[in-house]
């Protein structure tokens, strides 16, 4: 069992969810957080599922299963939306403003906001390993695993296209660490932050103003205001999910949707092109760029190299509150950088090439 540092507790958290017609779904996702590793001694876990403008049965299915599992303490919200709000950001936003609300009626201080989706399945150790990471960090993503199981086989064009993926943004963030490490999300570590697992202390949560109610991307819009706000993102390699390898989803632009595409490029045989390994370089550096000037206070020389005015990087620097803020501000504001596509594979070797020549040298850009 995962050792919670002192003093995050069971009684801190509240698990959100939305949810849209998930009847079939939802019974797998309860049961696996009613074994969840902290409730076995007794502790009971919130959980708030916003069920949104459901008509297959969802509502009923829940407070069925709220009978059956003790461990939990299951609120279902139930939602009737108008057509053009009723989509999955609307329905995350309301479900973690219901959580930060319980929390806050229930007295609680520093209260943690645990997101995930319908249709995954949380390991034991899940909540345990985010109040884990949550001791060193403000925002926690947890890793998507695609079931691959006898019971449920991933197809093969699934597992080939996961692996390149996966292989790519590996190689991707070695070559971050390389040119603009950060001390708060060290390797090892994975790169997801989305709606599938997400853990935000309440504070951090308010800070970057809640969930925005966009009908795709909400998960990383969250994530991009944390960070703005100065709050430290975690991509804590023992926290993940299993999400369904399903081609239908609820929200149009998910994983579902990505999946639907790997598959087109797969059997369509045509090349998955993403970044090349100059861009990351490029990337990466104006971002050590940015951070080093934040911490030196001076801007002339450093506006000069990213295009911008010493004047807008020194009004950012004092609206700031730290270099993670400061670089997340700055960023978008810069000229955009050419774009350059390769091959993921021939990227992915690149990429690892480029970090093997970069590792321990000084170089940035």
């Amino acid at each position: 069992m995962i050792q919670i540092p002192d003093p995050l507790s069971l009684d801190r958290c509240v698990v959100c969810v939305p949810a849209r017609n998930e009847a079939v779904a939802l019974p797998r996702l309860v049961a696996a957080l009613a074994r969840q590793e902290l409730c076995r001694d007794g502790g009971r876990l919130r959980l708030v599922v916003a069920a949104n403008n459901c008509t297959d049965g969802t509502v009923p299915v829940l407070r069925g299963l709220a009978t059956r599992y003790p461990a939990l303490r299951l609120h279902v919200l139930e939602l009737s939306l108008p057509p053009e709000t009723a989509h999955v950001g609307v329905a995350r936003a309301r479900a973690m403003a219901e959580g930060a609300a319980w929390l806050r009626e229930e007295g609680v201080e520093d209260g943690i906001l645990l997101g995930t989706d319908a249709d995954t399945r949380p390991p034991p150790h899940w909540v345990a390993a985010n109040l884990a990471a949550l001791a060193g960090a403000d925002c926690v993503g947890g890793r998507i695993v695609i079931e691959d199981s006898g019971e449920n086989p991933a197809p093969g064009w699934l597992r080939m296209m996961r692996e390149r993926v996966d292989a790519y943004w590996s190689a991707v963030r070695e070559l971050a660490h390389a040119i603009d490490p950060l001390p708060h999300d060290p390797p090892p570590r994975h790169g997801d932050h989305t709606g599938a697992s997400l853990a935000l202390l309440v504070r951090w949560y308010e800070a970057a103003g809640g969930v925005p109610p966009l009908p795709v991307g909400e998960d990383n819009a969250l994530v991009a205001a944390v960070e703005r706000a100065g709050g430290r993102l975690r991509h804590a390699p023992d926290v993940w999910v299993e999400v369904s390898a399903r081609q239908e989803g609820r929200a149009s632009g998910g994983m579902a949707g990505e999946m639907r595409r790997w598959r087109l490029l797969a059997e369509s045989g045509s090349p998955h092109l993403l970044p090349g390994a100059g861009f990351w370089r490029r990337a990466f550096g104006r971002r050590r760029i940015l951070r080093g000037a934040f911490h030196r206070g001076s801007w002339a020389e450093d506006a000069a190299r990213l295009g911008l005015s010493a004047e807008v990087l020194a009004r950012l620097a004092l609206e700031s509150p730290n270099d993670i803020a400061f670089v997340a501000r700055a960023e978008p504001l810069l000229p955009p950088l050419p774009a350059e596509e390769a091959e993921i594979q021939a990227a992915t070797g690149a990429l690892e090439a480029m970090s093997r020549a970069l590792s321990g040298t000084a170089e940035a850009v």
